[in-house]
């Protein structure tokens, strides 16, 4: 019988071992090195299981269940594409999986703090929770129906990583992209989403988000943008009209009511 630990302690292991932080590849090197034949797609795998802040990592049977991030698989946190650290709540806050709005296990951090970003705020609403709760409800609309967002003609599909990742919340050294798509032919689509009104600030934050990928993922691909708001407004239109490479879309909510006639 292997007296060798389970693939989840090897990560562990390694990353005390390296020092924080560090990379995928370099976890995955020192565990082949010192244990051997051990499956990549397993080490890869588990990184994501034990990633407190990865949104993979409620497909796995370990994390199946809404429960704080508080166990013995909750010891890495993901900062950036391929990189991590050790996971101290002190620092990068206490994070949890929960059943969102559609009864659909996500990870979030379990106390909010001040936004990320300032660029991600929009119109100010009285109920403070509303426009966070409805980009959500946009982005897993669109994470289900990405297809109905065309460029050319051709309907879109949800970018993956050589890792797996899947392009919804994709993390960046710059920010969060909302949803990472490809083309027809296979060419990168960072789309952004707004609630509400569309501000020309958004430019600013999607054309940063264009250059990271071209950077890191897109090599001879190009890369285009997409901003979704509910209403675009003159400056951003302004503002969009000299970049060839940045469409804008509108969407449109529709909700009727119909009264139950009562035998």
């Amino acid at each position: 019988m292997s007296d060798r630990p389970p693939v989840w302690r090897m990560v562990q292991e390694a990353v005390e071992k390296l020092g924080s932080p560090t990379t995928n590849k370099a976890i995955r090197d020192y565990i082949l090195a010192k244990y051997g034949e051990v499956n990549e797609k397993t080490i890869a795998c588990q990184i994501i299981i034990c990633s407190v802040n990865h949104p993979s990592r409620v497909h796995y049977p370990e994390n199946k269940r809404p429960r704080i991030c508080n166990s013995r698989y909750d010891f890495l946190f993901r900062t950036g594409t391929g990189e991590v650290t050790r996971f101290d709540a002190t620092i990068h806050g206490q994070w949890e999986m929960r059943l969102n709005a559609f009864g659909k296990l996500e990870v979030g951090q379990a106390i909010s703090g001040p936004p990320d970003d300032p660029e991600n705020d929009d119109d100010p609403t009285d109920e403070a929770g509303l426009p966070f709760a409805l980009e959500c409800h946009l982005r897993d609309f669109l994470e289900k129906n990405i297809s109905i967002i065309k460029v050319d003609n051709s309907p879109l599909k949800i970018f993956r990583d050589h890792e797996g990742n899947a392009g919804i919340e994709y993390d960046t050294d710059v920010g969060r992209i909302d949803i990472l798509a490809i083309d027809s032919a296979n060419n990168l689509v960072v789309i952004e989403l707004k609630v509400s009104r569309g501000s020309d600030r958004v430019i600013g934050q999607i054309l940063r988000y264009m250059g990271w990928v071209k950077k890191h993922l897109a090599g001879e691909r190009k890369v285009a943008g997409i901003i979704v708001a509910c209403n675009i407004d003159d400056k951003l239109r302004y503002a969009a009209s000299l970049l060839t490479d940045v469409m804008l879309f509108e969407y449109q909510l529709k909700f009727d009511l119909d009264r139950v006639a009562l035998k």
